[in-house]
């Protein structure tokens, strides 16, 4: 086999076209048998009613301002125009290099671009810059994971899929691909991982888990701690939890991971007005954070 034929082999087997969040970091890559699909229409990502050329246009005319770059990045992700997708982002961080979404995003897009190398070095480099940014960015985490994969630990890339998983909002964009790729790779190295995803996906459940940001979520002993815990008394634990942070944040309210961290618990237990309402507190309260805040109240799905 040619080296060529070699790379599209393994570019193939591993990983298909992902469809991107706007401000929302969302990892949502499948994989697939051995060739690319369209992304699923239900995660399909319009970023704004203009064609290419007005937002082309307006990018150009925004030489200070990254979203405009990032949404012209995200249309012709949209339109499989990956090299295009590269070059927008990578202006967006030149604007803005102390975002980690737009760095995953633009490692994402240098990844679908080389149809020869699935890891290309300036995509690896991109995922590595995000996650020393923000250590919970899922998109790069997920990244990170595959070039594990392709180098052949398939156990440490299984490790940080789980682990992502267990960091994983309910009904993030990109949960079902998620477990899909852990199912797929465990069956591939003919690894039994369906208790390890069952305790993954119960994890988060008891102490919210936070998969934006870096804030930090609760060890490993807590955990297990937790999972001891009869159910009834998990979720009125939960809300003490809650309850605790929210009115810290009365007193410490520039504290931007800790809003994030009571966003992500309200949705966690159904209370979406109040993470709503969460958000807009914190958007007042720390106006120079507004772009993290968006980002992750996108991830969130508020």
């Amino acid at each position: 086999m040619e080296q060529g034929d070699t790379h599209s082999w393994r570019k193939g087997a591993l990983i298909a076209l992902a469809a991107a969040a706007l401000l929302a970091g969302a990892v949502t890559w499948r994989l697939l048998d051995g060739t690319a699909s369209d992304s699923p229409a239900s995660e399909q990502v319009t970023a704004a009613p203009q064609t290419l050329d007005e937002l082309r246009l307006l990018a150009e005319q925004s030489p200070d301002d990254a979203v405009p770059w990032q949404q012209l990045g995200l249309a012709y992700f949209g339109q499989n125009m990956f090299a295009e997708a590269a070059e927008a982002y990578a202006k967006a961080t030149q604007i803005e290099p102390d975002s980690a979404v737009l760095w995953s995003a633009l490692g994402e897009a240098r990844v679908m671009a080389n149809a020869s190398d699935p890891m290309p070095a300036p995509a690896l480099e991109a995922f590595r810059r995000a996650v020393a940014i923000d250590s919970g960015d899922p998109r790069s985490r997920y990244f990170l994971a595959v070039s594990k994969d392709l180098t052949g630990d398939h156990e440490g890339a299984l490790a940080d899929w789980l682990a992502l998983l267990a960091d994983t909002p309910a009904g993030a964009p990109w949960e079902n691909d998620l477990v899909r790729t852990i199912n797929q790779v465990g069956q591939r190295e003919q690894i039994d991982l369906a208790d390890q995803v069952e305790q993954a996906l119960a994890t988060r459940n008891i102490l919210p888990a936070p998969a934006i940001s870096g804030v930090p979520g609760p060890s490993a002993d807590q955990l297990a701690a937790a999972s001891a815990i009869p159910p009834s008394e998990q979720q009125d634990m939960a809300e003490d939890m809650v309850a605790r942070l929210a009115a810290r944040l009365q007193s410490d309210p520039a504290n931007v991971d800790g809003w994030i961290m009571l966003m992500r618990s309200y949705r966690t237990l159904g209370r979406d007005a109040e993470a709503e309402a969460a958000y807009r507190s914190a958007l007042a309260a720390n106006p120079g954070a507004a772009v993290q805040l968006r980002e992750a109240a996108a991830a969130l799905g508020i």
